[in-house]
């Protein structure tokens, strides 16, 4: 089987994909469970645990869905599939900006959840136009996307939401429609006919399907038990940094959004720039190491600090740890066939979507428990740091395993 390389304007095309989808969704983050306090008539208490059970169920959707939509990729091709998200998502959008009542709100994030095939289409895209060497740094300017959205997306959603909570949702569904009009005409094939599954396979399209194709040798399941802790670890960012840095460091909205944002700009310079340099330098192994290494010391700085300037020393460590995620991706990629990479790409999705269900609430509860008894907050990023430390074994577990590769078979 080859790879089937449509030209450099589609990478461009897939890039600007990710950006938008990214933005999409993030300028609803800071109005959603504003909308959602309204449907509960300002009841706050309520509304905080609707926000929660809309989190896991967009989580679960993505847990269903993305193997499905993934091997639907390898059978029939990536294109249709990312336009069909760009436009399923556009018309989900509208259906949020008009829901006359909570259930339909609710509906609207099921669907969205189910939608959101972007990112792990994207990646399998990626695959099919990458040479494998030069896979990662692809893979981190593809993060550098994710991250340049969701620096913007929030950011246009607060100044949008000013004019009307429903506005932004009208927002994101342009930029979707927009997003679907422009790949109609510009975004080429990537999975050559010759290199696609001759039926759907459902057997790797289901979620346990799809967890049996991970652990189907020592390697990849290695990559996936590391790549799956780091989801976890992850999860702690969004759950806790308002609350935590609130509670522990009296950060108003104002000082949270301003150190979210340098965040996000940092990251995007790791994923996009640096991860280049270090896969080339390095290799893939090593620079997934340095990447936990670095979300270690970040994460222990962000539990062990005892103010608001100690605590911003450890970001850039943080930060330092989107080194991890495109080459972990690199890894993954050779240990699988031409025509299993959007089986690949979904299977890996689907451990995002159970590592959604499981932090979000974990972390709340916890730090929840630690104020309730005047503890000491830091635990969750303490937790963080120690899933950290167990995806980093893994890792390196996996590179001594040398399972041969099969992207070329």
């Amino acid at each position: 089987m080859r790879q089937y390389q449509p030209g450099k304007a589609a990478f461009l095309f897939i890039f600007i994909t990710v950006a938008l989808d990214m933005i999409a969704l993030g300028v609803m983050v800071p109005v959603l469970p504003k909308l959602i306090v309204s449907f509960q008539g300002g009841d706050y208490q309520s509304a905080s645990r609707i926000v929660g059970y809309f989190g896991i169920a967009w989580a679960f959707m993505q847990f269903i869905f993305q193997p499905i939509l993934g091997s639907l990729s390898d059978r029939f091709g990536r294109r249709p599939v990312v336009l069909l998200s760009n436009i399923g998502l556009g018309l989900d959008y509208i259906v949020m900006a008009l829901a006359p009542s909570l259930s339909w709100l609710f509906l609207g994030r099921l669907i969205s959840g189910a939608a959101s095939a972007s990112f792990s289409t994207a990646s399998a895209y990626i695959a099919d136009i990458t040479p494998a060497e030069k896979r990662a740094a692809r893979f981190g300017m593809l993060g550098g996307a994710f991250g340049l959205g969701f620096v913007l997306g929030p950011a246009i959603g607060g100044l949008l939401g000013q004019i009307d909570l429903r506005f932004p949702f009208w927002c994101a569904a342009g930029l979707s429609l927009l997003n679907a009009c422009y790949g109609f005409f510009v975004l080429p094939e990537s999975h050559a006919p010759e290199n696609r599954t001759k039926k759907f396979v459902w057997k790797t399209a289901h979620v346990l399907g799809s967890l049996r194709f991970l652990a189907r040798d020592q390697s990849l399941a290695l990559i996936a038990a590391a790549v799956f802790l780091s989801y976890l670890a992850h999860d702690s960012l969004p759950s806790l940094f308002v609350l935590y840095t609130g509670y522990r460091y009296h950060w108003d909205a104002r000082m949270t959004g301003e150190v979210l944002a340098v965040v996000g700009v940092i990251q995007t310079i790791v994923a996009a720039g640096l991860v280049r340099q270090s896969v080339k330098r390095f290799g893939e192994l090593p620079t997934a190491l340095a990447g936990l290494v670095g979300g270690i010391l970040g994460f222990l700085g962000f539990a062990l600090a005892p103010n608001g300037h100690e605590f911003l020393i450890a970001v850039p460590f943080a930060a330092l740890w989107g080194l991890a995620g495109p080459a972990f991706q690199a890894m993954a990629t050779r240990l699988a066939r031409v025509d299993e990479q959007g089986t690949l790409q979904g299977a890996i999705a689907s451990l995002r979507g159970i590592s959604g269900m499981i932090g979000p609430i974990a972390y709340t509860q916890l730090l929840a428990w630690e104020i309730g008894g005047g503890r000491n907050p830091g635990g969750g990023y303490a937790i963080a740091a120690l899933l950290l430390t167990i995806s980093l074994l893994f890792t390196l577990a996996a590179g001594r395993a040398r399972v041969p590769a099969r992207d070329a078979a």
